[in-house]
């Protein structure tokens, strides 16, 4: 619902999710990171930037959602690693959630994962990644309000398809690394995308809802038939009694 709220709040002034972050910032190049700095929040340690770099695909751009060390669990580390590129360390440490893509109208149309040297990040397993869904957060207006909200939003509502992905992420590199024995596969370029899945937000709201009505009619049936139970069972002990007077 905040996300159809922050689209809402943003078409009547004629906005959308990827101008109110490219706003200001000059001309659009691809790799440029946008907004200037990304935007990051020093309470969460959450952090995002959109950039476009993939020319004849479908989408204008997209986000990339990160979690930096200080804001994760402090029971989780990096994966062990033998290779020769240095990876961030101590409060550089930094996670790739998800990437969102965007289409030329604002709108999210898919989910993606990577591979490492795409984020130059830290390597956590899925199962890490996915704890630290619950941290991610962007609590401030810059550089636009409901943008923050909606990518908030964006990781709790598709929750179920990022870990998808993010475990999808874990068994592609442990195939090339199978496949392609002596190649580091965390910097192999021939993998950059590890998954890929579209997206609508709509119907998945739709989908939230129905699931959420499912659990609850099986929750009224299953207390209905536990009160039916209760009460025969009483019935039946109290003719017991009744009878052994």
């Amino acid at each position: 619902a905040q996300i159809i709220e922050c689209y809402r709040v943003l078409q009547k002034a004629g906005l959308n999710i990827v101008g109110e972050v490219l706003k200001g910032q000059g001309e659009f190049y691809e790799l440029e990171h946008y907004p200037k700095d990304d935007v990051f929040d020093g309470e969460t340690h959450s952090q995002y930037y959109y950039h476009a770099h993939r020319s004849g695909v479908q989408e204008h751009g997209h986000f990339h959602a990160f979690l930096r060390q200080p804001g994760m669990p402090s029971n989780l580390s990096p994966v062990p690693y033998h290779g020769s590129e240095p990876w961030p360390e101590g409060g550089n440490a930094l996670s790739h959630l998800v990437g969102i893509s965007m289409n030329a109208y604002g709108f999210p149309i898919g989910l993606f994962a990577t591979n490492r040297w795409v984020t130059a990040e830290a390597w956590y397993k899925a199962e890490d990644v996915i704890t630290m869904l619950d941290h991610f957060k962007i609590d401030h207006a810059y550089p636009s309000w409901p943008v923050n909200l909606w990518i908030s939003s964006m990781l709790v509502l598709f929750r179920p398809q990022i870990e998808i992905l993010l475990r999808q992420r874990d068994q592609m590199v442990a195939n090339w690394e199978s496949r392609y024995p002596g190649v580091d596969a965390y910097e192999d370029r021939e993998l950059e995308l590890t998954g890929f899945t579209s997206i609508n937000v709509e119907q998945q709201i739709k989908n939230v809802v129905a699931a959420i009505e499912a659990c609850n009619k099986t929750s009224v049936i299953k207390t209905s038939h536990a009160i039916k139970s209760f009460s025969f069972e009483n019935i039946a002990k109290s003719k017991e009694k009744l009878l052994a007077k």
